[in-house]
């Protein structure tokens, strides 16, 4: 069973910065995407980034510049350095791993992030103005 667990939220002001931890436990298939996505509650869930063991990654336009994702030294743990934060980041944030979606040709994208297979319980992060 995969499990994962984020760390790293918390409240900033606008243009502070955050970065997000998710080490992930169980069978980790090397073809698996991993990634994050963010989620209000009642509303959909939003792709934010993805990479692949290959060190390939995608970004929301949304985000790109000021978010990126990495690898951490420790098997199977990603990051997300958050820069610039502004309020409209304002939600909770998942770290995602799995099989891409077949939509889309099963590629590994930042919009395939909130359709993986297994995802944490998530890591809140607020922004004031």
């Amino acid at each position: 069973q995969v499990q994962l667990v984020e760390s790293g939220g918390g409240s900033v002001q606008a243009g502070g910065s955050l970065r997000l931890s998710c080490p992930a436990s169980g069978y980790i298939d090397s073809s698996y995407c991993m990634g994050w996505f963010r989620q209000d509650p009642g509303q959909e869930r939003e792709g934010v980034a993805v990479i692949v063991s290959g060190g390939r990654s995608s970004y929301a336009d949304y985000v790109k510049g000021r978010f990126t994702i990495s690898k951490g030294n420790v098997k199977n743990t990603r990051f997300l350095q958050m820069n610039s934060l502004q309020p409209e980041d304002i939600e909770m944030y998942h770290c995602a791993v799995g099989s891409p979606p077949r939509v889309g040709g099963g590629l590994c994208f930042w919009w395939a992030a909130g359709m993986l297979n297994y995802w944490g319980q998530g890591t809140q992060v607020t922004v004031s103005s």
